[in-house]
């Protein structure tokens, strides 16, 4: 939803994972503070505030698509996506609107500690106890969203789901509050300054394997904050880095990124649940042990992204056993740090609420500065497997720090097995785009905040990947993107818009008409790639009628006031990567009628291969435009699909080519052998399908933004919805 409020782009992305970060660090400390002394002066059970605290979160189920809305309208004017203005404003909008229900999330855990604590004064592990289980929910939403309720219930009635569960859950711990206050006394209660409270950082004597899950950190709680921070940090940045290194073997389905989140969530949890279990059996590893093994996993998935282990290719397609591979590098690392962290804040707090908050809160200080640091110093820098490289870097350094407390030869085996590790993933190993550098003579890698583009080939060969994606090729198919439109409109047309620059192909094209042209484009390295693909592109940049937008799609036609005689939409490919929906959509082909002149004609392109997303793509289309033409492409895959308010008269391909001026018809044919304009349009004219062969008969196979029908396909495909 906050991609279709400000922009498909990295820093949307990076900001709500970092607010929603800091709303759990910020609620988890002031939480732990607060309820220590409230609960007892208020004489009522901790139960009852968490009760409060879930009807809260639960309401913001509601109030933040609201505030999302409100956003993107005040940012309106803010200036292009790239903007500094539009960037700062943007991520001050989205923290007012998700931050206060973050706050009270992150006050949960301590609110419960408090609940456990006044039922088992003793209990020194609280936290870990409800670390594990909070894990457990986490992964199970996860899956429950991605694979289930948004393909059959849309976001906002999976929203709605979300808040009836908070609400349960409010009236479930109402009632255990309720039932805890008949029973509560002051001398009874845990919370009495009659009771003792460990020390952060002091192990319980009910609990002397925390002594020993931390050989290398008992009794030093600066460095267990120290690791709680960094773990976390570089956690959440791995996360983001994995996300584009794996791009060319995951590509962009929205099922392979929730997997790569569950499989993060579900390592984790049994990472929890071994130390639970080791706790149990006073059995709990060294701390120092566990950094040491840290510094071998971390590079696994370095490791494990070699094309030579997995497919990584330009196509649309993942394999299902490189995913695999790639998920299951990833779990030694996110169950070893399960296994630590629930450790170092059971060790820091022994049970208290306030402590626990405040360690639990230094973690996700860690988790908050991660992602805003990968996105926006580690990745327009750095490769992504360097990027991977210098994250498992700190891991080493506290390994030394606490290498006097491992014994002499294990400790000697987990060094050298993490230099190794780290040895490998520099010398041995890299992602598609190492690869590409290696074996391809032409290849050029530009990165900035949105994404890594490669550019590679030669001649006609030349291909454009954004973060691993193929995105397209020097194909004929995007000159007919524009002149098809621009042929088939009534009268001279004056302006053109184009949605998605890719090779610039289609707006050099357009500038061939004469018309006032503007490209809007996600991806500044996109822009500068121009001229990789086009020896003339400078003189393009510099002609007069054209200009290059840089912002999102969507968001251009909301706050433009110019209008145009055609609008270009070249989604990117495939159809079912994350976000796509919002170019697809009844309510973004709406926005685009606004922005045509009476007479303006839509161009939209759909892919081929897959017949229920383009019976939904064509519908939505449809139900935004009474009068539709549709063609066969060139090249024989796809369609272009003409759109307008008015009807659109037919024309022969003569009549089209004489439409042409004659800088028109050269570019037009600069690839093909077709002897003129007349014999090259004819291939795409004489291959018109009728409208009703590419519509389902179910109008509710269309695509919108509430239900993005291209992306969400699991229970379809299955047959089970």
């Amino acid at each position: 939803m906050a991609f279709a409020a400000f922009g498909i782009i990295t820093p949307v992305l990076s900001v709500v994972l970092s607010v929603f970060m800091l709303g759990l660090s910020a609620g988890s400390w002031a939480g732990g503070r607060w309820i220590t002394g409230a609960a007892e002066r208020a004489r009522v059970s901790a139960a009852s505030f968490y009760a409060a605290a879930e009807l809260v979160i639960g309401l913001g189920a509601f109030a933040v698509p609201w505030l999302f809305a409100l956003g993107e309208r005040l940012l309106l004017p803010a200036g292009q996506a790239d903007s500094t203005p539009y960037l700062v404003l943007s991520a001050v909008v989205l923290a007012l609107s998700i931050l206060p229900w973050c706050l009270f999330m992150g006050a949960t855990f301590p609110l419960m500690m408090a609940y456990v604590r006044e039922r088992e004064p003793n209990n020194a592990d609280s936290f870990s106890f409800l670390y594990l289980a909070n894990v457990l929910g986490a992964m199970s939403g996860t899956l429950l969203t991605a694979l289930v309720l948004v393909e059959s219930l849309g976001f906002r009635h999976t929203l709605w789901v979300a808040a009836a569960s908070n609400f349960l859950i409010a009236g479930l711990s109402g009632w255990l509050g309720w039932e805890a206050k008949r029973t509560l006394t002051v001398s009874s209660s845990p919370l009495n300054a009659s009771t003792s409270v460990p020390a952060a950082g002091e192990a319980s004597a009910a609990n002397p394997a925390q002594e020993t899950s931390l050989s290398s950190a008992g009794g030093r709680p600066r460095l267990i904050q120290w690791i709680l921070f960094s773990t976390g940090f570089i956690a959440m940045a791995m996360e983001v880095v994995w996300t584009r290194a794996f791009g060319p073997v995951l590509k962009t389905q929205v099922y392979a990124f929730a997997l790569v989140v569950a499989t993060y969530l579900g390592a984790t949890f049994a990472g929890s649940w071994l130390y639970r279990r080791h706790l149990r059996q006073r059995a709990v590893r060294p701390t120092g042990e566990m950094i040491g093994w840290l510094c071998t996993v971390a590079f696994l998935p370095v490791l494990a992204n070699d094309p030579r282990f997995v497919e990584s290719n330009w196509s649309w397609y993942a394999d299902p056993k490189s995913v695999a591979l790639l998920l299951a590098s990833l779990c030694p690392f996110c169950g070893l740090l399960g296994y630590l962290t629930p450790g170092l804040v059971d060790q820091y707090a022994a049970g208290s609420p306030a402590a626990a908050g405040k360690a639990y809160a230094i973690n996700v200080l860690g988790c908050i500065l991660g992602p805003l640091v990968a996105s926006y110093i580690l990745l327009p820098r750095l490769s992504e497997r360097h990027a991977l490289l210098v994250l498992g870097l700190p891991f080493f350094v506290f390994f030394f720090l606490g290498y006097k407390d491992q014994p002499r030869k294990p400790g000697l085996g987990l060094g050298l097995a993490g230099g190794a590790a780290l040895a490998a993933g520099m010398f041995f190993s890299g992602g598609y785009e190492d690869y590409l550098l290696k074996h391809e003579a032409h290849t050029v890698v530009r990165r900035d905040y949105a994404a890594s583009v490669i550019s590679f080939g030669e001649a006609r060969e030349k291909r454009l990947l954004v973060n691993g994606i193929g995105i397209t090729s020097l194909t004929p198919i995007t000159k007919f993107m524009v002149h098809l439109p621009l042929a088939f409109h009534q009268s001279q047309p004056e302006s053109a818009l184009v949605i998605c620059f890719g090779m610039g192909t289609t707006y050099r094209s357009a500038l061939s008409w004469g018309v006032q042209t503007t490209a809007v484009e996600l991806v500044p390295s996109v822009k500068a790639a121009f001229g990789f693909y086009h020896a003339d592109a400078a003189s393009f940049i510099s002609y007069p009628k054209g200009r290059i937008i840089i912002d999102d799609g969507r968001r251009y036609l909301k706050r433009a006031r110019d209008k145009f005689d055609v609008i270009v939409v070249d989604p990117p490919p495939p159809p079912q990567a994350a976000g796509s929906s919002l170019l697809y959509s009844r309510e973004f082909y709406e926005l685009a009628k606004e922005r045509l002149k009476p007479g303006g004609i839509l161009q939209a392109w759909v892919p081929e291969g897959n017949p229920p997303i383009t019976w939904a793509a064509v519908r939505s289309l449809r139900e935004s435009f009474p009068y539709l033409l549709c063609f066969h492409s060139v090249e024989g895959w796809g369609f272009h699909l003409l759109a307008s308010q008015e009807p659109i008269k037919k024309h022969s391909a003569a009549e089209l080519a004489a439409r042409m001026p004659a800088r028109a018809q050269e570019d037009l044919l600069e690839w093909s052998s077709a002897l003129n304009a007349t014999r090259y349009l004819e291939e795409v004219v004489s291959q018109e399908i009728p409208i009703q062969n590419l519509l389902n008969p179910d109008p509710e196979v269309h695509i919108t933004d509430d239900s993005p029908y291209n992306e969400y396909f699991l229970l379809r495909q299955m047959d089970l919805f």
